[in-house]
């Protein structure tokens, strides 16, 4: 195994950048982690590894062809754009996304939801109710920002994932399934009241809510029900609850 004690060392520039720059890991279709468990959740998910630095012994078989470097946990921890780093970087080539086709199922569509923790956790969420995809709008937050992928916990190796441009949204009206919005206004219907089967739920921006593109696409709306002293829910949080709400329905 080859030490690395040099941030200049061309690996460290190729992981750093794709860490902290969205061009270029489009560019080369590859993309940044850290922690062992999340490389063991990529190899249990046969995710394409590719280059592994670490400053700790790897529990672990790797598949042959994965590069292998050990380097000092302050060199992996200057490569890493987050916090509290952990002792292992390791890159992932772009998942290879299947054919989108919805007609039936629960599906949720993302619409400019900005934080990459929020992205990160939502797909989590979907992975553990066994949503049929994640749909992404184009303002999102990038799917493979380090924050993301952390957020996910490894749920982005399993979850169905898709970008989707607004055309590709209004070719899915057609389909026979329902666009279902979330909103706390008062024209809204309890979630407890509502059929979420053979659905696409939307859930808007952070700040702003669901654009009036999409909402127009919607059939209904839906809320949470909370306490009067509560403004809104985290997106997240929402999303969760309605995800596990609509796993109800399959069960």
């Amino acid at each position: 195994m080859e030490n690395i004690t040099s941030r200049s060392n061309p690996i460290c520039v190729h992981m750093k950048k794709l860490g902290w720059s969205k061009l270029y890991r489009k560019e080369y279709r590859e993309f940044l982690c850290d922690g062992l468990k999340l490389l063991h959740e990529a190899l249990e998910s046969d995710a394409e590894v590719k280059t592994v630095i670490t400053s700790t012994q790897i529990p672990f078989k790797l598949p042959e062809g994965v590069r292998v470097f050990s380097a000092e946990i302050e060199l992996i921890d200057s490569l890493s754009p987050l916090k509290n780093a952990q002792d292992l970087l390791f890159t992932c080539g772009f998942s290879k996304a299947g054919n989108l086709s919805i007609n039936s199922g629960v599906h949720v569509l993302l619409d400019c939801v900005q934080d990459p923790g929020n992205v990160g956790t939502i797909i989590r969420s979907a992975s553990a109710f066994a949503i049929d995809s994640v749909l992404l709008t184009d303002g999102c937050a990038d799917i493979y920002n380090p924050k993301t992928i952390r957020a996910t916990m490894g749920a982005i190796f399993k979850q169905p994932v898709f970008t989707i441009s607004t055309e590709e949204i209004s070719k899915l009206k057609s389909a026979d399934i329902r666009f279902i919005g979330t909103s706390n206004g008062a024209d809204s219907t309890e979630i407890k009241n509502v059929s979420l089967d053979n659905s696409i739920i939307i859930l808007g921006n952070e700040g702003q809510g669901i654009s009036n593109d999409l909402s127009a696409l919607c059939e209904e709306m839906i809320k949470i029900p909370v306490s009067s002293s509560c403004e809104s829910l985290n997106v997240a949080v929402a999303a969760s609850i309605i995800m596990w709400e609509a796993s109800k329905c399959r069960s």
